[in-house]
């Protein structure tokens, strides 16, 4: 037996109607169970609950066994002095408040009917071949209950995202500016280098990238060297004044480059080398001094994608590492990637600046990552062959979220998806 059923169970509702006996033989009369508490704290607040007659509000707390109450140490904690409902599986201890008084308990193993339990072994019922437990009933949930649903799941998926986002703000002295650089490191050097990038992006006063900016070559030239990419002995003009301006810039700024973080070139396609992102992005910051500006105030994927229509620097036409000449092209910033960093950049730190400003602009957001292309990835695919065809980066954000953080970890019951199976099949 899980909580989570027990929730469900009095959320819902799934009990007898009319009075139930309470473990000591109390009357109990559910006026009303309730808001459901997602937080620390008591389980259910503002309950109204009839006891022998006796009309009582306050909080409900739920447990497998009514000793998990002393457990987790509830006999100490204020937050669950007004506990007037202790709703168990098992009642296997009494329990007291702090004038000594018993808070009422009630045992529901002999009142959750048969087919409630069986149900809810059915929806989950695990097995090697499934991809997740619902999977054949996923794509029959009414669609106005699955649409509300993948959209608080991608606010979810949101708020996720912020925690990093302000521990770089908080990091960087409240600097936007220097976040968004961080954050655009790390989504360049996707999940291969996203570290090593970040970790250079972190490292530096931003002061420096500001007052190099205005010279592509020395931006280059500072992730290059920042990145250990300028040690090797080639001989090609456009690596040999890198490595100058490296030098200069490290004795201007007193940088510090031990132990730097070397990007991999291992299992990484050619467009996707660290050389040719990092030079995507000195160009990106060279064209647009403002990008951060520009950023909060589009409105429109069609507006941010033209903010990030770049390339690398010339050098890179027929190059991907230095050196090596190889077959001329254009290395720009493909549409597919742009929307990546949309997705995974600037629709985040747009949503962490409003919230930063006590502004609401999740509709906004919504309706933004609406009109871009899912992404390809084997969670969506999974998804998509179950009968549910994701068609926008808002449902695969969303899938992703739902997949990773209740379906692999089996919280069918605190998914909006479960429960309207469950509640469909009883």
């Amino acid at each position: 037996m899980q909580e989570d059923l027990l929730h469900f169970v009095w959320k819902y509702q799934k009990l007898p109607q009319g009075a139930i006996e309470g473990s000591k033989g109390e009357k109990i009369q559910i006026q009303s169970p309730g808001t459901h508490n997602h937080i620390a704290g008591p389980d259910f607040f503002n309950a109204k609950i009839e006891i022998d007659g006796q009309l009582w509000a306050g909080t409900v707390e739920v447990h497998t066994k009514a000793s998990d109450w002393y457990a987790h140490g509830h006999e100490t904690d204020p937050n669950y002095n007004n506990v007037i409902l202790h709703l168990v599986w098992e009642d296997d201890v009494q329990v007291f408040r702090k004038d000594n008084s018993i808070i009422p308990t009630l045992e529901l193993k002999n009142l959750i009917s048969q087919s409630v339990l069986n149900s809810y072994q059915q929806l989950l019922h695990t097995s090697k071949n499934k991809f997740i437990n619902c999977e054949q009933d996923f794509a029959s949930v009414d669609e106005v209950i699955l649409n509300n649903w993948l959209e608080r799941l991608y606010i979810e998926r949101l708020e996720k995202k912020s925690a990093l986002i302000f521990d770089l703000l908080k990091k960087s002295k409240n600097d936007w500016e220097k976040v968004l650089f961080c954050l655009l490191m790390k989504n360049f050097g996707l999940n291969i280098n996203g570290d090593a990038f970040l970790s250079i992006a972190i490292k530096y006063d931003f002061a420096i990238i500001r007052k190099v900016s205005n010279d592509v070559l020395r931006l280059e030239s500072l992730l290059f060297g920042s990145a250990q990419l300028l040690n090797s002995d080639c001989t090609d003009g456009y690596y040999l004044n890198l490595k100058r301006e490296f030098a200069f810039l490290s004795n201007k700024f007193q940088l510090a480059n031990e132990n730097g973080v070397s990007p991999d070139f291992f299992g990484l396609r050619p467009n996707n080398f660290p050389t040719i992102r990092l030079s995507q992005i000195a160009n990106l910051y060279y064209k647009n001094p403002t990008i951060f500006n520009r950023v909060i105030k589009a409105k429109s994927v069609v507006e941010l994608q033209t903010i990030f229509e770049t390339s690398a620097s010339s050098y890179w036409d027929n190059h991907y590492t230095f050196g090596k000449e190889s077959k001329k092209r254009k290395k720009k910033l493909t549409k597919e990637f742009i929307n990546l960093l949309i997705i995974n950049t600037i629709i985040p730190i747009k949503f962490c600046y409003a919230n930063y400003k006590g502004v609401e602009n999740s509709g906004e957001l919504i309706q933004l990552i609406s009109t871009i292309k899912p992404e390809k990835n084997s969670i969506v695919t999974k998804f998509d062959r179950i009968g549910l065809k994701t068609s926008s980066a808002l449902e695969s954000q969303s899938k992703i979220q739902l997949y990773k953080q209740y379906c692999f970890k089996n919280r069918c019951l605190q998914c909006a998806v479960g429960v309207s199976l469950l509640n469909r099949n009883i």
